[in-house]
């Protein structure tokens, strides 16, 4: 589609201001779906250009995004749902905040890059079970951790029966919070066999020795079912596993190294598929070993084995046939 005019929206709990990048007409609208209704037929009212040749722009703001992007999709409107930072950051240096001067840079943005901003495709109802499901497994993986670890500590330095009723509340936490671990898990996984491509995709994910089950799952999750990215490179970038140089003119002549800016929670699961595979893999462990051999760091050695499961896991998925360990097979 060509893009002549692009629409502005910065988007809050209540409801969501709206720039028209082409006329500057501002309005604020309720974060509801009369709210998107009015928005859309204001818009397409007030731009001067057809309904094909405009094109929305707003942010990711978790859940008070869903609905907009939800409604959009189904009137198949065309809309690019982008990250705050990349927007901060393609706009210069700004001072203070407010939301209708963010409404205007947002569509100052699209508009931009409107020769190169593509439209937005939501995630199936699957894909959005999955990722509200493995982020509360995780919430409640950390709260039981604390519960586990402040337990310890008490264990060790209070006497059992002056504090009876402080250990057996935080152990019942405990507990509570693995039995919900558990029925999360098993949701996770009846949700995963009923969808036959997410079942095929889960299998072959899994197939490469090292990745486990939350690895699978969140490479899913993330990549929207391998249709995000387009290849291992530019997701190893988005998670923080790509080096990049850092060099300039003839006095800066730093490292190559990753970037601070990652999805850190993708980051270390395949930190540890990584460190899994150099234990159980032979091949990854030979590797390693040689490298380690000839005074290779060892911190960059595991990042290069981060980007080959990286590049095995977009491979067996881009052929769909399971990975297969040749080295089992050599002399």
């Amino acid at each position: 589609m060509e893009i002549k005019d692009t629409i502005g929206i910065d988007i809050s709990k209540l409801t969501f201001d709206v720039r028209i990048h082409s006329n500057q007409i501002f309005e604020i609208f309720e974060n509801s779906n009369k709210g998107f209704k009015n928005m859309i037929q204001w818009a397409y009212r007030n731009s001067s250009f057809l309904r094909k040749e405009i094109f929305f722009v707003f942010e990711h703001t978790g859940l008070y995004s869903e609905g907009l992007s939800v409604f959009l999709s189904k009137q198949n409107i065309p809309f690019a749902l982008v990250p705050g930072l990349e927007i901060k950051r393609s706009l210069g240096i700004a001072r203070g905040k407010d939301d209708k001067i963010d409404a205007t840079k947002i569509a100052l943005y699209g508009y931009r890059l409107r020769e190169e901003i593509q439209p937005y495709k939501i995630s199936s109802n699957q894909i959005k079970t999955l990722k509200s499901l493995c982020s509360l497994r995780d919430r409640i993986v950390k709260q039981r951790a604390g519960y586990k670890a402040s337990l310890k500590e008490q264990k060790r330095v209070l006497k059992k029966n002056e504090n009876k009723c402080l250990f057996e509340i935080q152990q019942r936490m405990i507990d509570y919070g693995s039995k919900q671990i558990e029925r999360i898990e098993k949701q996770i996984r009846n949700i995963v066999k009923k969808d036959k491509h997410l079942t095929q995709t889960y299998q072959l994910i899994t197939s490469i020795k090292g990745v486990g089950s939350q690895t699978a799952l969140f490479m899913i999750i993330i990549t929207n079912g391998f249709t995000k990215f387009k290849n291992a490179r530019k997701f190893a970038s988005y998670c923080g596993i790509a080096p990049f140089p850092n060099r300039s003119g003839t006095s800066i002549r730093g490292k190559t190294k990753v970037s601070h800016l990652a999805n850190k929670k993708m980051k270390s699961l395949l930190d540890l598929c990584a460190k899994v595979a150099i234990q159980h893999n032979s091949e990854m462990k030979k590797y390693y070993q040689s490298r380690l051999a000839i005074g290779k760091n060892k911190m960059s050695t595991i990042n290069i084995i981060r980007n080959k499961i990286l590049a095995r896991i977009f491979a067996v998925v881009d052929r769909k046939t399971p990975y297969v360990d040749f080295m089992k097979y050599a002399a």
